[in-house]
């Protein structure tokens, strides 16, 4: 495994001497038992995903408040319990839209301690900052109360995770010390969400970068036929989502690159990504480039299915909808197919019931025009 080591705050208190494995294991799209219901974790089959992870050299192990309805840090401190706890990172996030007064940053922060299993954690970040998120957090004196929990030693490294616009990274950038930043990065975004700036932002800063949603969500493992035919042809053993993890891993100023793995065979490749590491070459730069150019052609909704727009007051299922449209694109706008993906979405969660209301907007972390695309769906059906 490829190992990198945190700039930032180094950290004496733990056997790991700051080095952190350029693969992080991401809790967000844990192997369910019942595909309907997020908190129903499959137990068996995600300790399984973890103890490869930690036999192969991971050791940075990422979740969240809100993950799987709130079960994903219970699961991650149930699975990690087995290992000495200086054997690990251990990253979880402060979910700021959920704060009402000052006094919720300790409450919320406090049970996901207990939520874990630990007493501090190495890495906590500030959850999905952004234009219509960060007011909360100043709101609160969420940042104040963070680092004084890092003076007492429960934060090992204070960042934070964002998805607003590059003006306002460079204003998060000044509101506090920080000790890194996680960015969604991929080679999809890195020209089209400003993501080549806010890297170079990060870096300018003296910041390393925590990558979220290398592969987009699995959006990169399927790509259309045509891009994945030019990564096959260049590389026939290689996978779709290792090009994508490779792309960003290259990149001199990432820390390490999250990746939500739901199922061993993905834990596998990935792993099979980062040891050995080896960069991206010239040559497979503009092979990627070229594959980039004719998907981009095919006008996907840039969705990861995050579900950060759900619920939705009309009962939408946003996200199931924008997944009928991309495959739709993806099958060469064969109507057959998105008529099929939206015809087996239970009928009150389908687009045609969308009421325009835009409560979704200020949510999307990609920014997507969503009632839009409920039209354009409805419109092509």
């Amino acid at each position: 495994m490829e190992y990198r080591v945190c700039r930032n705050n180094p950290a004496p208190y733990n056997d790991l001497n700051g080095k952190i494995s350029l693969l992080g294991l991401g809790t967000m799209r844990l192997p369910l038992r019942d595909a309907a219901d997020q908190t129903s974790i499959d137990e068996e089959k995600a300790q399984e995903i973890f103890d490869y992870a930690y036999a192969h050299g991971v050791n940075y192990f990422d979740t969240a408040y809100p993950y799987h309805g709130g079960m994903s840090e219970k699961f991650c401190g149930k699975a990690l319990a087995k290992y000495p706890r200086t054997s690990y990172h251990l990253a979880s996030k402060l979910p700021g839209w959920l704060l009402k007064c000052d006094e919720d940053v300790p409450r919320i922060f406090n049970e996901q301690l207990a939520n874990c299993r630990t007493d501090y954690f190495d890495f906590y970040l500030a959850h999905s900052v952004h234009e219509s998120s960060w007011s909360n957090y100043v709101k609160y004196h969420a940042y104040d109360q963070l680092n004084e929990l890092r003076k007492a030693g429960k934060i090992k490294r204070l960042g934070f995770s964002f998805h607003g616009s590059a003006e306002q990274l460079s204003e998060i950038l000044a509101a506090g010390d920080w000790d890194f930043v996680q960015l969604q990065l991929n080679y999809f975004d890195w020209d089209y969400q400003q993501s080549r700036k806010k890297y170079e932002l990060c870096a300018a800063a003296g910041l390393q970068v925590i990558v979220m949603e290398p592969v987009r969500g699995g959006m990169l493992n399927t790509l259309c036929p045509e891009a994945a035919a030019l990564l096959h042809q260049a590389a026939p053993e290689k996978s779709l989502a290792s090009w994508a993890i490779r792309w960003v891993a290259s990149l001199p100023n990432v820390l390490c690159v999250l990746s939500g793995m739901t199922t061993l065979e993905q834990v596998q490749d990935n792993v099979a990504s980062m040891d050995p590491f080896i960069p991206l070459s010239t040559t497979e730069q503009d092979t990627l480039a070229r594959a980039l150019d004719v998907f981009k052609a095919q006008k996907l909704a840039p969705c990861t299915a995050c579900k950060y727009c759900m619920p939705c007051p009309a009962g939408v299922n946003i996200p199931g909808m924008l997944h009928a449209w991309n495959e739709y694109r993806l099958c060469g706008d064969r109507l057959a197919t998105l008529k099929e993906e939206y015809e087996d979405a239970p009928a009150a969660t389908r687009a045609e019931h969308c009421i325009k209301c835009g409560a979704c907007l200020p949510k999307c972390p990609q920014h997507i025009d969503i009632r839009s695309m409920m039209s354009t769906i409805c419109d092509t059906l």
